[in-house]
C-alpha cells in the first residue's frame, strides 16, 4: 500500500508493507527518507480517544459522547453570530479537511475568521507571488533546483527543514551545482555552500537592492524580457538608481568581499534557482524580503523558464494544499478572492448565501483582536506556536467556548479548551495532500481507525445545523467535489486530476506556466524598500533572537517526541558573546525580552555576533516573541525580537 509522509513538504512518497520503507519511484524522494519520517509508523502513544468537555474552564474534564458532542458544538455555533465565530486550521489537514471545514464555515455558517497556521509560516510568499504573480503560484519544482547551475538559499536551513531534499541537493552538488547560503547562522545546509554569507537578521532587503542596483550598474538588467513578460515603469529604475551598495550592505552586515563573490557567482552561471523559508518569511516585512529576492529573477530575465526563478519552501506537509482550498482568511475559496461576482460563483456551487463580503480576521488577529465567543482549532496548537504568548494566553482565556480537534493529548491550547474531540492521525485517515512544488498525493490507511476524521466531524455538525451538501461517504466524495469547485479558479486544473489514479501516481497541477495570471498575462517588477517595522536592540535588550527547526523534531513534538529524544531546550550563541558576558557552555542562563523570561541551557554554535537562537520546539519560546505582524501579510516576527541575556 502506498502513503505519503506527514511531516515537512517535500511529501516523501511511502510503501506500507511489514515495515514503512520509500518508494524509489517516487518524484519527491526516490527512495530517500529521513529519521522522523522513517518512524512515522512508530508514532502510537498519548492517543486521545474520547471527547473531553468541561463548561468553564478551570473545572477538570469529563468524558462525554461523541453525539454529545457535536450538539454542545452545534448549539453553540447556532448562538454565536458569524463576526464571533472563528475557526483556526491546520497544515496537517488534508485536502479533504480543509475543503469542508471551509465549506463549513465560509458557506454556511458565514463566518470569515476561518485561517491556518500557514499564517505562520508561508503568508508573506503567498502575498508576494499574488502580487508580482497575479495568483498564489509556486512557479518552479524541486527538480528545477536540482537541475539548475546556481541554487541560493536564504534563510533557509534545508539540512534540517527539508532533508531528503537537502540531500538530493548534496548529490546534485558533485555533479557541478553550485550553492549560496544566506544565513546569520554557518548552518548544516551552508556547510556545503560554495559562498556562504553571514547576513544581519532584518538585512535581506538592503542586501538584494545593492544587487539589484549593481545589476543596473553592469547592463545585466534584461531589458528585452522585461518589455516582453513584465509589467513596469520608470519609477522603479529611478528609485533603484539611488541605491548606496556599500551603506546598504554596511546595514546588512555582508562584506564587499562577499557581495563581489555573490556577484561573480550570478554572471558566471546561465541558469539560477533561489530558495527561501523562514528567514524571509516571518518578519514583519517578509512580504518586502520576498518581493525583492523574487525581483532579482525578474530582473535578469531568469523567471518563467526550466532551472530559472524563486521557488519558496513550503514547510508543513499540506500548507499548498490549504492554500489551494481556500484555507486563509484572505481568499474565499480555490484561488478565488473575495469579489461580488466570485461570491457569487462560490454560492451558486456550494447552493448557499450570504457568504460574507470580505476577509476575515488572520491566525493572530482571531484570538487577540477578534473578541470571539467561539473558537474551533483543529490539529493545530496556537497557544504554543504564536507570538508573544502570554498575551495570547490571556486572550484565549476570554473566548467563552474553544473547541479543539487533535489526535493527541496535551497539546498546550488544551489547557484553555472547554471541548477536546478526538480525530484520526496519519495512518488511520485518507485523501489528498500537496507538496511544495503542487505534486497531490494519496494517503491510503494502513492502521485500525480508532477516531473519525476531521472531514467526518465538520460533517456532523453540518448536518447537525441541517445544512445540506454535507452527504459525504468518504474523502473521495469530497475530492471530487473540491476539484469539480477548482472549474470556477482561473489557475488551477486539479479538476483533471482522477482520485483512484493517485494510488499509483501523483498528479501535478499547473505544469509549464510561462506567463503571469494577471490580466494581461504580465507580472509584475514591484519597487519595495526596508521598512525598518522591528524592533532594534538596544543597551537594555543587545541580542537579536532568531528561532529554527531542528532535522529530528516537528514543530510542538507531540508525534515526534514519542519516538525521537534528541535535546530542544537550549540557546545557542556566539563564543565571543559568551565570554564578554563570562557564560561558560551549558551553564544555565536567563533569556529576557520585554515580553517574557525563559531559563535555558546555553550551546555555542557559529552564529553571528550579537544573535541567539532557540529551536521552535522548546514550547516556552514564545514567551519571548514580540507581537510585531506584518502589516500586509499578518505574518508574525519571530526572527527579530530583542532579548538579553543573563547569568
Amino acid at each position: 500500500m502506498n502513503s505519503v509522509c506527514s511531516y515537512c513538504g517535500v511529501g516523501c512518497g511511502f510503501e506500507i508493507g511489514d515495515k514503512l520503507k520509500p518508494k524509489k519511484d517516487y518524484p519527491s524522494n526516490k527512495g530517500l527518507i529521513c529519521k522522523k519520517g522513517s518512524l512515522s509508523d512508530k508514532v502510537v502513544n498519548n492517543r486521545l480517544l474520547k471527547p473531553l468537555y468541561r463548561e468553564n474552564k478551570d473545572k477538570e474534564f469529563r468524558e462525554i459522547t461523541y453525539n454529545e458532542a457535536i450538539n454542545i458544538i452545534s448549539k453553540k455555533l447556532k448562538h454565536t453570530t458569524p463576526q464571533k465565530t472563528g475557526f483556526y486550521l491546520s497544515g496537517q489537514l488534508l485536502n479533504e479537511d480543509y475543503y469542508i471545514a471551509n465549506k463549513l464555515a465560509k458557506g454556511f455558517i458565514n463566518t470569515n475568521n476561518v485561517d491556518t497556521n500557514s499564517r505562520t509560516c508561508m503568508a508573506s510568499a503567498v502575498v508576494a507571488y499574488k502580487k508580482i504573480l497575479g495568483s498564489d503560484y509556486v512557479p518552479l519544482t524541486m527538480q528545477d533546483a536540482l537541475q539548475t547551475e546556481l541554487y541560493i538559499l536564504v534563510g533557509s536551513n534545508i539540512a534540517e527543514a527539508h532533508i531528503v531534499f537537502f540531500n538530493q541537493v548534496k548529490k546534485a552538488k558533485k555533479n557541478g551545482l553550485k550553492i549560496i547560503v544566506i544565513d546569520p547562522r554557518y548552518t548544516k545546509t551552508a556547510k556545503i555552500a560554495d559562498l556562504y554569507i553571514p547576513i544581519t537578521p532584518g538585512g535581506d532587503t538592503y542586501f538584494f537592492l545593492a544587487v539589484a542596483k549593481r545589476f543596473l550598474d553592469d547592463n545585466l538588467i534584461n531589458y528585452k524580457f522585461l518589455k516582453q513578460k513584465i509589467n513596469f515603469n520608470k519609477n522603479y529604475f529611478e528609485e533603484l538608481q539611488k541605491i548606496d551598495i556599500k551603506e546598504n550592505l554596511k546595514i546588512a552586515g555582508v562584506s564587499e568581499k562577499e557581495f563581489e563573490e555573490f556577484i561573480k557567482l550570478w554572471k558566471e552561471n546561465q541558469n539560477i534557482v533561489g530558495s527561501w523559508t523562514m528567514g524571509l518569511n516571518q518578519s514583519s516585512e517578509g512580504v518586502e524580503k520576498n518581493i525583492s529576492f523574487i525581483n532579482l529573477f525578474i530582473l535578469t530575465g531568469k523567471f518563467f523558464k526550466p532551472k530559472n526563478g524563486a521557488l519558496s519552501l513550503t514547510g508543513q506537509p499540506n500548507a499548498m494544499g490549504g492554500r489551494e482550498v481556500g484555507g486563509l482568511a484572505t481568499t474565499l475559496a480555490v484561488h478565488l478572492d473575495y469579489t461580488p461576482q466570485n461570491i457569487k460563483k462560490v454560492e451558486k456551487f456550494w447552493n448557499t448565501s450570504n457568504i460574507p463580503t470580505q476577509i476575515g480576521l488572520t491566525a493572530d488577529e482571531m484570538i487577540k483582536k477578534g473578541n470571539l465567543d467561539f473558537l474551533l482549532i483543529a490539529h493545530t496548537d496556537p497557544v504554543y506556536h504564536l507570538p508573544n504568548r502570554n498575551e495570547t494566553e490571556n486572550k484565549i482565556k476570554a473566548i467563552d467556548f474553544v473547541v479543539e480537534f487533535n489526535a493527541f493529548m496535551g497539546s498546550e491550547s488544551s489547557k484553555f479548551a472547554n471541548l477536546v474531540i478526538p480525530v484520526a492521525p496519519w495512518g488511520e485517515k485518507e485523501g489528498t495532500q500537496t507538496n511544495l512544488d503542487r505534486l497531490i498525493t494519496l494517503l491510503q490507511p494502513f492502521k485500525e481507525k480508532k477516531a473519525k476524521q476531521d472531514f467526518e466531524v465538520f460533517c456532523d455538525i453540518a448536518k447537525n445545523m441541517n445544512f445540506n451538501g454535507f452527504d459525504f461517504e468518504s474523502a473521495k466524495e469530497v475530492f471530487n467535489e473540491y476539484k469539480e469547485m477548482t472549474k470556477l479558479s482561473p489557475d488551477m486544473n486539479i479538476y483533471e486530476c482522477k482520485y483512484d489514479e493517485l494510488k499509483t501516481k501523483p498528479f501535478r497541477w499547473g505544469e509549464n506556466l510561462d506567463e503571469a495570471l494577471t490580466p494581461n498575462k504580465k507580472a509584475n517588477l514591484l519597487w519595495v524598500k526596508p521598512q525598518n517595522r522591528s524592533y532594534k536592540t538596544n543597551e537594555k535588550y543587545p541580542f537579536i533572537l532568531v528561532t529554527t527547526r531542528l532535522a529530528n523534531h516537528w514543530h510542538s513534538m507531540s508525534k515526534t517526541k514519542q519516538v525521537i529524544k534528541d535535546e530542544v531546550e537550549f540557546v545557542e550563541m556566539n563564543e565571543e558573546d559568551m565570554l564578554s558576558l563570562g557564560i561558560k557552555e551549558n551553564e544555565i542562563v536567563k533569556v529576557k525580552s520585554e515580553y517574557g523570561k525563559v531559563k535555558l541551557k546555553v550551546k555555542i554554535a557559529n552564529i553571528k555576533k550579537g544573535v541567539v537562537n532557540i529551536p521552535m520546539h522548546f514550547l516556552g519560546v514564545n514567551y519571548l516573541t514580540n507581537g510585531i505582524l506584518d502589516p500586509i501579510s499578518k505574518e508574525p516576527d519571530y526572527n527579530m525580537t530583542r532579548v538579553r541575556i543573563e547569568k
